[in-house]
């Protein structure tokens, strides 16, 4: 089964945007209600059995059971009669978001950490539309349940053989997003070692260097505009809350991060696919980028999106038909590429020079030097790591080559056995 998510912009008039926020409202209000009767729950079982705290004491009756999905999902009938305002909202948006809640509880109670919290004014910034009888996108127009046709900007169709699975509204800043999911009743092999390998590392003074001597420097999107955003959030800091000339100052900094986020992810798409027209394979390191963001360079580390570009690289290779692998990042940045011997460099010191084969270049470009090999080695059969087999270009059969290791005749005549 093969899943995508296509994401259009939207365009609802007055009318639409006011009834769309109205059920976000609803919803965040059904949210916190949720999770309120799970906290009451939890208090009520804190204390022991012979004792009571002196401050406050939640009772609750001894059989009561804990307000699980189910439990929650069959009362939201019985709420609609006592509260009328819920019948505004689909009936299966409601049920999406009481199940939206059970799964960051559920996550609570793996992880052992990260209760969920209550959703404050205005955190609520999507909804959920999970089931459709027929297909909602028709024409230039997004139909959905009690709300009509909403224009939206269909700038690439969706694949013919791909169903309409659910919709997601997102609200950013002032502009409306359609999160379309749609799936395909096939499967798709994932795409296996070949070609040309190319090793990419990544880092703070240069955006990412690869094996073949390209060096990328980091755009730093967020200090561009750093000095524009200190503005903006000091001209809304002054502002009354919830009140008009607030919300106006309030869009006008949502506005600029979301325009900081949609440059970034631009770039972060083009330099992928990049990558991918210089070669068939690539290769990164397998970091964890939220340790590094909790340092004294986070902000560098944020600015980049180290995290997000290598989701963006996996997933533009996948399409494109590449191979794309992890591989492990301990040394690479001590290790010669040639002759594999520590050379060990502190941080101050930008150039390569091995003191065992006299090998010498930049250090990024040799830590990625280092994960090319390491991504050869990580692919290859038993018996052949570190050799290169040249595509049989010449056998009936063979198709065009995808490899730039051609096989070339010697001297273009193959020399006989003297007898």
């Amino acid at each position: 089964m093969l899943t995508l998510n296509y994401r259009y912009r939207l365009y609802p008039d007055a009318t639409q945007q006011q009834r769309l926020i109205e059920w976000m409202e609803i919803c965040r209000m059904t949210y916190n209600y949720g999770l309120r009767e799970i906290k009451d729950w939890c208090n009520s079982r804190k204390c022991l059995v012979d004792r009571c705290s002196l401050d406050k004491e939640y009772i609750l009756a001894a059989d009561a059971k804990f307000p699980d999905q189910i439990t929650q999902l069959n009362n939201l009938p019985k709420a609609k009669k006592e509260f009328p305002l819920l019948k505004e909202v689909p009936a299966q948006v409601l049920q999406q978001t009481i199940k939206q809640l059970h799964t960051a509880w559920k996550y609570f109670t793996k992880r052992g950490f990260g209760f969920p919290r209550f959703k404050k004014y205005g955190q609520f910034k999507s909804l959920l539309f999970p089931q459709f009888k027929t297909n909602p996108v028709t024409g230039y127009h997004l139909k959905l349940p009690k709300i009509g046709a909403i224009p939206i900007n269909l700038h690439r169709p969706i694949p013919s053989g791909f169903t309409v699975k659910q919709v997601r509204m997102i609200l950013k800043a002032d502009k409306w997003y359609a999160c379309v999911t749609i799936q395909c009743d096939v499967n798709l092999p994932e795409p296996m070692p070949h070609g040309h390998p190319i090793g990419v590392d990544i880092g703070i003074e240069k955006f990412l260097a690869t094996s073949e001597g390209v060096i990328v420097k980091p755009p730093k999107f967020f200090a561009q505009m750093q000095s524009k955003l200190q503005l903006l959030q000091r001209r809304l800091s002054r502002k009354k809350k919830r009140s008009k000339n607030y919300e106006k100052a309030r869009i006008k900094v949502a506005k600029l991060h979301h325009h900081i986020d949609n440059t970034r992810k631009d770039f972060h798409f083009k330099q992928a696919h990049a990558l991918c027209d210089a070669g068939e394979m690539v290769f990164m390191e397998d970091l964890d980028y939220r340790i590094t963001a909790k340092g004294f360079l986070g902000k560098q580390m944020l600015d980049g999106g180290f995290g997000q570009f290598r989701t963006i690289t996996k997933y533009v290779c996948f399409k494109r038909g590449k191979f794309f692998g992890l591989v492990d990042a301990r040394g690479t940045s001590q290790t010669c590429p040639e002759c594999g011997a520590k050379v060990k460099k502190d941080l101050r010191q930008r150039v390569h020079q091995c003191t065992s084969c006299g090998y010498t270049t930049d250090r990024d470009v040799a830590s990625a030097q280092v994960i090319r090999n390491r991504g050869r080695h990580l692919i290859s059969t038993a018996g052949l790591a570190g050799k290169e087999t040249a595509c049989a270009d010449d056998l009936p059969g063979a198709g065009f080559p995808q490899s730039r290791q051609e096989s070339k005749p010697l001297l273009g005549v193959t020399r006989k056995l003297k007898k």
